[in-house]
């Protein structure tokens, strides 16, 4: 089903995101201005996985 694709994709993102964060967290003189920036696309794509499944929770309960 394309939207667990959609779903799949966001995960393996969020969690590219996080191993970039952690990398740059163990440098010597991390970029905080990056890491911040990582973190705020981290948030986002959880709030558009908790979307997508709020949505698709709703249209489940909908259909007969």
């Amino acid at each position: 089903m394309m939207t667990d694709r959609y779903l799949d994709y966001l995960s393996r993102e969020h969690e590219r995101l996080e191993n970039e964060i952690r990398l740059e967290s163990k440098r010597p003189r991390p970029d905080e201005v990056l890491i911040a920036r990582l973190k705020k696309l981290k948030l986002a794509l959880k709030d558009q996985m908790r979307s997508w499944a709020s949505d698709h929770a709703s249209s489940v309960s909908l259909t007969p």
